[in-house]
C-alpha cells in the first residue's frame, strides 16, 4: 500500500477505490442528516466534520437534510437551531432537503412494496409484535396477518392514510424474513398512525414512514453516493440495502446511483451525556438554564461558553476517523480551544476574589496610564492601563507568612504588579473575624516596567495581576466546572445519570476588570491574564458585563499525552 493511501482514512479508501472502479467524480455527493428534535451536541459534529470534510476534499456536494418523520417530536425551533450550528462551524450544504418533501414519493413506493407481496398491513398491537419477533437466538413466528391478500392490503393502507382508523390499530410492514438472524429484517415497521400536526406537512398526512424506510429512500432520492452513518446502524445496513434495492426496480431510470452506506465509530466524550433525550430531561427539569447553557455539550452551548468553530473543527480532525468505539477525554477539547485562543485572545486583566491592596508610598491623587501589550502571539497592538494608588489584587496572591515555594505577595518579600512596579509587602489590616480587608505595600517608582532603568530590569520571582479600584469595571463571572462528577455518567446500569452532576458546576462571583472591556461586545474573548479564558456571555447590557470562564490556563491534555 502507498503511503498516500495509508494516510486516508477508510472511508476515504473507500471513495477512492469506487473512483478506481468507476465511479466519477461528479457523481459524488454526501448529506449530514440530523433528526430536528434537538439541538445538535458535541457528538454530532464528528458527522458534521467527516461528511462536509469530504465535500471539500473532492470538491462535492453537501446536502443538509432533516429527517423529519416524527412530528410528536420534531419542532420548527430545532430545525432553525441546527441550520445555524453547521453554519456557525463554518459549513455551507449545496441543498436544504427534508425527509417530508418525500413523503407522497415514499408513499408510493410502498403501495408498490404492497402490489408486489412484500409489505403488508398488520394489525396486531405492539405488545403482540414484539412477542412474536422472536430473540437473537429463536426465530421469530409470522403475524397473524402476513397472508392477507394485496387487495385487503391496500384497502386497509389507503384508509390508514386516510385518518379512518386510529393510532396503534395499524401498522404497515415489510415482508421479509421473520427467521433472519439480523432481526431489524423480521418484517419492520414502515408506517404508523400519528394523528399529529407536522411542522412542515400541517396536517395533510396522518401516516408516517418509518426511519429504516424513510432514511435509505431520501439518500437514494438525492442521489447520495455514500450514507455515512455511526456504528449504531450498521446492523441496519442490510435492510437499508433491501429497501434500496426494491426501489432500485422501480425507478432505476430516473435515479441510476445506488447509495452505499458505510459506519464509523461514534464520538463519546468523557464527563459528557450525548443523549437527546437525556439533555431534554436536563432541561426541561431546570438544572441547566436552556439547551445553550455553557455547561451543556450542545454547539449552541459550546459557543455560548466561548469555543471557536476553529478549535471544534480542529478537535474533530485529531479524533479522527475510526470504525472502533472509545471515548475522548475532554481534556482535548479543553486543550484544541486554549490552543486557539493562546494564539488570538488579547490579554487584559480582571480580578475574580478581591482584596484591597494600597500603595503607601504612592501619592494619593495620583494615577498613570500604563501601556500594556494585546497579545504577543499576533501584531494585536497595545492598549492603554490606568494605575493609581488603591489596586484590587486576587486574594488568593497575598499571605502573611509563606514558604519558600510561594512566589506572590507576603508581607517582607517583593514581587512585580503586571506592566506596572515592584512593590514589597509592608502590613494588611483584618476585621473582627482575622479576615484580611487591606493590605498595605511600597513601590519602587524607578521599577517601571518597560522604562529602561536599572531596577525596571531587577528581576523578582512573582509577578500578580492588579485592577485600578477607581478606575475598576464590575463584572458578573460565571465560573464553570464539568456538570458531572462522574467520567461515564450514562454508564452505570444500576444508577440513573442525574445522581452524578456536579453541585459545583456554575459559581456567579463579583469581579473587577478592567476599563478598556467596558465597550466589550457580546462574544467578545478575553485571556484574564494569570486566571484563564473569558468571553462576554449573551446577558450582557449596557449596564451590566457578564462574562463566562471557557477554560483554565492549565493545560492537563498535553501533560499527559507526552
Amino acid at each position: 500500500m502507498s503511503e498516500e493511501k495509508k494516510s486516508l482514512n477508510f472511508i476515504e479508501q473507500i471513495i477512492e477505490e469506487d473512483l478506481a472502479n468507476g465511479m466519477k467524480n461528479e457523481n459524488l455527493r454526501f448529506r449530514f442528516p440530523p433528526e430536528p428534535n434537538g439541538y445538535l451536541h458535541i457528538g454530532h459534529t464528528k458527522a458534521i466534520g467527516i461528511s462536509f470534510g469530504l465535500g471539500e476534499k473532492y470538491n462535492a456536494p453537501v446536502n443538509l437534510r432533516f429527517d423529519d418523520t416524527n412530528p410528536a417530536k420534531e419542532e420548527q425551533e430545532y430545525v432553525d437551531a441546527i441550520k445555524k450550528d453547521v453554519a456557525w462551524l463554518g459549513y455551507q450544504w449545496e441543498n436544504e432537503c427534508y425527509s417530508s418533501d418525500y413523503f407522497q414519493q415514499l408513499y408510493d413506493w410502498a403501495v408498490q412494496l404492497i402490489k408486489d407481496g412484500k409489505a403488508y398491513v398488520d394489525s396486531q398491537t405492539s405488545e403482540e409484535m414484539a412477542e412474536q419477533k422472536g430473540t437473537p437466538t429463536e426465530p421469530g413466528v409470522a403475524s397473524p396477518y402476513r397472508d392477507r391478500t394485496v387487495e385487503e392490503n391496500l384497502d386497509l393502507f389507503t384508509k390508514m392514510k386516510n385518518g379512518e382508523f386510529d393510532e396503534g390499530e395499524h401498522v404497515l410492514r415489510a415482508k421479509i424474513d421473520m427467521a433472519s438472524p439480523n432481526m431489524l429484517l423480521r418484517d419492520p415497521l414502515m408506517y404508523r398512525i400519528l394523528k399529529k400536526s407536522h411542522h412542515r406537512t400541517g396536517n395533510d398526512w396522518v401516516i408516517y414512514p418509518m426511519y429504516d424506510w424513510t432514511h435509505g429512500e431520501s439518500d437514494y432520492i438525492e442521489q447520495i453516493s455514500h450514507s455515512l452513518c455511526s456504528l449504531e446502524f450498521k446492523p441496519h445496513r442490510d435492510l437499508y440495502n433491501w429497501f434500496r434495492d426494491h426501489v432500485y426496480e422501480y425507478s432505476k431510470s430516473e435515479y441510476p446511483l445506488t447509495p452505499k452506506q458505510r459506519e464509523f465509530s461514534r464520538l463519546n466524550l468523557s464527563y459528557t451525556i450525548m443523549s437527546k433525550r437525556k439533555l431534554l430531561k436536563l432541561v426541561e427539569e431546570g438544572i441547566v438554564s436552556g439547551w445553550d447553557d455553557p455547561r451543556m455539550p450542545t454547539i449552541s452551548g459550546l459557543r455560548r461558553r466561548g469555543y471557536t468553530p476553529a478549535s471544534i473543527r480542529s478537535f474533530i480532525e485529531t479524533v479522527g476517523v475510526s470504525k472502533r468505539e472509545n471515548v475522548i477525554d475532554v481534556a482535548l477539547l479543553e486543550f484544541k480551544i486554549r490552543e486557539d485562543l493562546n494564539k488570538n485572545a488579547n490579554r487584559v486583566m480582571g480580578v475574580l476574589n478581591p482584596v484591597k491592596l494600597v500603595i503607601t508610598n504612592y501619592p494619593e491623587d495620583g494615577e498613570e496610564i500604563l501601556i500594556a501589550e494585546n497579545n504577543p502571539e499576533l501584531d494585536a497592538g497595545s492598549r492603554e492601563v490606568p494605575f493609581s494608588r488603591e489596586l484590587y489584587i486576587e486574594r488568593e496572591d497575598f499571605k502573611e507568612e509563606a514558604n519558600r515555594k510561594y512566589f506572590r505577595l507576603t508581607l517582607g518579600k517583593e514581587v512585580r504588579l503586571k506592566n506596572a512596579y515592584i512593590i514589597k509587602g509592608e502590613s494588611c489590616v483584618k476585621d473582627e473575624e482575622g479576615n484580611i480587608t487591606e493590605i498595605h505595600c511600597t513601590y519602587d517608582p524607578l521599577s517601571k516596567s518597560g522604562s529602561g532603568t536599572e531596577e525596571s530590569k531587577r528581576k523578582v520571582k512573582g509577578t500578580l495581576h492588579w485592577v485600578s479600584i477607581k478606575h475598576a469595571v464590575k463584572a458578573e463571572v460565571r465560573v464553570y466546572d464539568r456538570l458531572f462528577s462522574d467520567e461515564a455518567p450514562d454508564s452505570h446500569k444500576d444508577k440513573d445519570f442525574m445522581e452524578f452532576l456536579n453541585p459545583d458546576s456554575l459559581h456567579v462571583i463579583n469581579a473587577f476588570v478592567e476599563p478598556a472591556l467596558v465597550n466589550s461586545k457580546i462574544g467578545d474573548r478575553f485571556q484574564f491574564q494569570r486566571l484563564g479564558y473569558f468571553n462576554v456571555d449573551n446577558d450582557t447590557t449596557e449596564e451590566k458585563l457578564v462574562f463566562n470562564k471557557i477554560v483554565g490556563l492549565r493545560d492537563t491534555w498535553a501533560k499527559m499525552n507526552k
